[in-house]
């Protein structure tokens, strides 16, 4: 299974929708909170995600997808399995 990443706020609502629905699904993840990151980390993530600027910051693969809403349309529609899977 291809790895997912996110980038988290505890408190946010949309993160933790993230983390149930690829909890319900039975998906490995690796989870960070931007809390602990350095400058340094942040400066990365912002320059792979076209500076995205809210959380979560979701990555499948190398492949940032998005957020939560994005998370949830590839989970609707089916393609959240094949990128998974591929």
């Amino acid at each position: 299974m291809t790895q997912v990443t996110l980038y988290i706020k505890e408190e946010c609502p949309y993160c933790r929708a993230a983390l149930k629905l690829l909890d319900d699904k039975g998906v490995d993840y690796v989870s960070t909170s931007v809390y602990d990151m350095s400058s340094q980390e942040c400066a990365e993530v912002a320059a792979k995600t076209n500076n995205y600027r809210t959380v979560p910051q979701i990555f499948i693969g190398e492949t940032f997808i998005g957020g939560f809403d994005q998370l949830n349309k590839l989970n609707q529609s089916g393609e959240l399995d094949a990128m998974l899977n591929s």
